[in-house]
């Protein structure tokens, strides 16, 4: 008779319960209520995957798209934009000025132009399909994230966006035209034509425009090392020396071997690097007001 009486006082006194503890159980229970730590509900690890997988599926669809796209606008990306350089009316020929010296494309393989217009294809499709594939992979991981991640990490892709199409433009509009005429003026013997092949050349714009976008992502290097704590406003101060001669061998590296084209592309990348430490400071005083107020 005891343990009976135990058990009654035991349900009695769990009928009784309310407040946090009894709201805590009616939400474990509760399957539209189970949030994870970035609101998003508890998912076993199956199902995280099926949900990679579909994103992965949707994003490279998405390429696809990009891709037919391109294939239908083909004509005008190689006549208008791989091939404007070539060309006497060039826009950034005639704001500079310039004197151009014509050259003469030529396919020398069988299978040339057709990869040439198909590797045109894919690489726009790739270019400009990348950001739905990126817009996927933001919608998978955003559940699992603090409002103040998102809002960080969509700060991080417009900077990192602005920087690169700067980059492009400045290597395809500036570098690009600049490092044609020089190669194609440039001759050891009168007996030697200049005659590009045509993978190489597009190729060569390629990497040119696309390059110097690579490098123009400096600044955003240094705000996530800023952020981990492995840059620091001082350090880059004292490595000004360091990046002057490391802006001029890269300078010497996607451009022309002539004092201009380097300077050129040198002005900006320490231009750049100036603004990185400033970006370094400014993330240095931010983590130190995060850090005095946790303290408070």
């Amino acid at each position: 008779m005891s343990l009976i009486g135990n058990l009654i006082r035991a349900a009695s006194t769990m009928d009784k319960l309310s407040g946090p503890v009894s709201a805590a159980f009616r939400s474990m229970s509760d399957p539209d209520k189970q949030k994870g730590s970035g609101g998003m509900s508890e998912m076993g690890f199956i199902d995280h995957l099926e949900d990679l997988r579909w994103a992965l599926i949707k994003g490279v669809a998405g390429i696809g798209v990009a891709c037919i796209v391109a294939f239908f606008f083909s004509d005008f990306i190689i006549q208008e934009v791989l091939l404007g350089p070539k060309k006497p009316d060039f826009i950034m020929y005639r704001l500079f000025g310039m004197e151009t010296t014509p050259f003469v494309l030529q396919n020398r393989t069988v299978t040339g132009q057709f990869f040439a217009h198909v590797g045109t294809v894919i690489s726009v499709g790739i270019i400009f399909g990348s950001p739905v594939f990126v817009y996927f992979m933001w919608k998978f991981i955003e559940p699992g994230l603090y409002a103040g991640e998102k809002k960080g990490l969509r700060f991080s892709a417009v900077f990192a966006s602005f920087f690169f199409i700067l980059g492009v433009s400045f290597g395809y509009f500036i570098i690009t035209p600049l490092a044609l005429q020089f190669f194609a003026a440039y001759q050891i013997s009168p007996e030697i034509s200049n005659e590009f092949d045509i993978s190489r050349y597009f190729g060569m714009i390629t990497f040119w425009a696309f390059g110097v976008g690579v490098l123009f992502e400096l600044p955003v290097v240094v705000y996530f090392l800023s952020k981990m704590g492995i840059a620091t406003p001082n350090g880059l101060r004292t490595g000004r020396k360091y990046a002057l001669i490391g802006a001029l061998t890269l300078a010497a590296f996607f451009t022309p071997p002539d004092p201009i084209s380097q300077v050129l592309v040198a002005t900006p990348l320490l231009l750049l690097y100036e603004g990185s430490i400033l970006i370094s400071a400014h993330v240095l005083r931010k983590r130190d007001r995060e850090m005095a107020k946790a303290l408070e």
